[in-house]
This record gives structure tokens, C-alpha cells and sequence, in this order.
């Protein structure tokens, strides 16, 4: 395995290649994006752990929506056991999983723990708690650089383990050495991963304003609000294909993805 660098006009084509694959099997990627999620809800409603035990899990489910769009690309009907990717190959593969979701959940709640010392905590329990957001709160100065910090704080932490998971599962990469190398692999190709995020920053906001015109033109507000959900989630679904040709791309190397 050896670190690939790519033009920065591959971000756009993992984004082509991402969609392209939803759309091979869109009943089947979108549900299991909505396992995906609802497994991440429901666990995050048990008392306690609940929340820390979703943010573990994260990485596992990411690395089971990229071997997902591996079995699409392949002519394969993917199955809901494929989101348990990361835990199918051995005592070790597990271990190496459950310790990186760790790092993982660790890592993002100090995120959201210094974003706390800026607001008072008001952006760290909207996000992890949930809740109504009041216009006031979000007029805050405070709550606003909270988001901010929040976001700035978060990049390096995606860079981090954006290629963990496939380099532990499917490369057998220790978890330090995964999270040096992921972080690597952005570092060498953001110019790719900058157009990758520009692309799908327009795509989500390009689809909400699109939704809301056409809402506007018809005079019907219930229609963004039915349409909006079920085309953030295929949009996101679609996000998660695309950074399975991400690390396709990043990493070249002689092993068979099984």
C-alpha cells in the first residue's frame, strides 16, 4: 500500500462516481443509510453511554456504507450485514475498530467541549442533546463562535479518520498508523478534497434552495417541508458512497477490498 496523490479535479469525480453509484441501487444504499442513522438515534437516546456508544460506532458504520458502494460498484445487491463490515474480520480487526471508534468519540467530544467554554455549552447540547433553536440563540455572538470553532475544530479532526477505518479494516493498518496516514492522505491531496467539499457544499444547498422556489412558486409550505428530509438523506447517502472512491483513490495497492 503506497500513498497516491491526484489532481484536484478527482474531487469532482469522486463526487460523480458517488452518485452514480447511488443511483445503481437507491433502494438499497438509501436503506441502509437509514439503518445507518437510526442505529446512531437509538442509541443515542439510552441514558448515560448512549451518546458516547453512537460516536464509537461512527466509524464502523461509515467504513459499512463504503463497503456498501464496493459491492454496488461490483454488480452486487448489497446487504444490511455489510454495515458490520468492521467487525467481520477477526479478534484483532474488531479490537483495532472499537479502539478507533474510541479515539473517534473522544476526540469530537473535545470539540464540542472547547466550543462549551466559548457559549456556555449551548451549541455543544443543541448538537449532541437536540432541541429547538430559538432565532435569539442563534443571534448570539457567542453561539456563533461556538459553531464556528466548532467547525474549524472538526476539519482536522475528519481528516484524522476519514481513511482509518477502510486502512484498518481492509489493510489490517494499526489504529495510530490509520489516523497518521489518513491524516496524510488530505493533507497531500486537499486540493482534491477541496473541490470534493465545495461540490457537495453546492449540492446540499443548491437541492434546499431549489426545494424551497419550488415550494415558494406553488405557495406550499408543506411541500419543502415533506421534500426537504427524504432528499437530505439520498444526498447524504450519496456523500458516503463518494468517500469510498475517495480512499480508492488515496491509496493504491495490490489487496482485493473484501
Amino acid at each position: 500500500m503506497k500513498l497516491n496523490v491526484v489532481p484536484a479535479k478527482t474531487g469532482s469525480l469522486w463526487v460523480r462516481q458517488g452518485i452514480r453509484a447511488f443511483w445503481k441501487q437507491p433502494l438499497a444504499l438509501s436503506g441502509l443509510f437509514f439503518m445507518f442513522m437510526a442505529s446512531m438515534s437509538i442509541l443515542s437516546i439510552v441514558p448515560v453511554l448512549g451518546g458516547f456508544l453512537a460516536l464509537m460506532l461512527l466509524p464502523a458504520a461509515s467504513l459499512g456504507l463504503m463497503a456498501a458502494t464496493r459491492e454496488v460498484e461490483l454488480g452486487k445487491f448489497p446487504m444490511p450485514f455489510i454495515l458490520a463490515a468492521g467487525f467481520t474480520t477477526g479478534k484483532d480487526g474488531k479490537r483495532n475498530m472499537l479502539v478507533l471508534g474510541v479515539f473517534y468519540a473522544l476526540g469530537f467530544i473535545g470539540v464540542m467541549g472547547l466550543s462549551a467554554l466559548v457559549d456556555g455549552g449551548d451549541f455543544a447540547k443543541l448538537y449532541l442533546v437536540g432541541g429547538s433553536l430559538e432565532m435569539d440563540t442563534l443571534m448570539k455572538p457567542e453561539f456563533q463562535n461556538a459553531m464556528w470553532l466548532s467547525l474549524m475544530l472538526y476539519l482536522p479532526l475528519s481528516m484524522v479518520f476519514w481513511h482509518a477505518p477502510a486502512l484498518t479494516h481492509w489493510h489490517a493498518v494499526p489504529v495510530v498508523k490509520s489516523m497518521f496516514f489518513s491524516t496524510v492522505a488530505c493533507l497531500s491531496n486537499w486540493r482534491a478534497f477541496l473541490v470534493f467539499g465545495l461540490m457537495w457544499s453546492f449540492i446540499f444547498l443548491g437541492t434546499t434552495l431549489a426545494i424551497t422556489l419550488i415550494s415558494g412558486a406553488f405557495g406550499d409550505n408543506d411541500f419543502a417541508a415533506m421534500a426537504l428530509l427524504p432528499a437530505m438523506l439520498m444526498l447524504a447517502a450519496m456523500f458516503f458512497c463518494s468517500t469510498y472512491y475517495s480512499f480508492k483513490d488515496c491509496f493504491t495497492s495490490d489487496v482485493i477490498y473484501a
